[in-house]
């Protein structure tokens, strides 16, 4: 029986954490058990400049980091599955891709 497999990735971790939720939830409503979602690691991207805009004075840097959150949902293809959580509505945060595998 094929599959999809649902990948999410975002920078806000809440908001990806509600969007999981309610995959799980419409899948549990159709009676289709789900496995995930699965953290994935986390990818952390660092930056580090200096603070004085000439470079003259004391050696103070800003760091600034950002992570990106990443889960994995892998559940039985179901048509009215697939058709709900196409239709939902996601936040622009929040990367989602689909892919059927068999």
């Amino acid at each position: 029986m094929p599959k999809i497999r649902i990948k999410l990735n975002s920078t806000d971790i809440t908001m990806l954490n509600t969007i999981c939720d309610s995959i799980k939830e419409i899948a549990k409503k159709a009676g289709i058990t789900v496995s995930g979602p699965v953290p994935l690691p986390t990818k952390k991207l660092k930056i580090t400049t200096r603070k004085s805009p000439c470079g003259d004075g004391t050696a103070t840097f800003d760091r600034y980091e950002m992570r990106i959150h990443k889960r994995l949902i892998d559940l039985p293809a179901n048509e009215k599955v697939i058709h709900h959580i196409m239709r939902m509505q996601i936040p622009k945060n929040v990367n989602i891709k689909i892919e059927m595998r068999d």
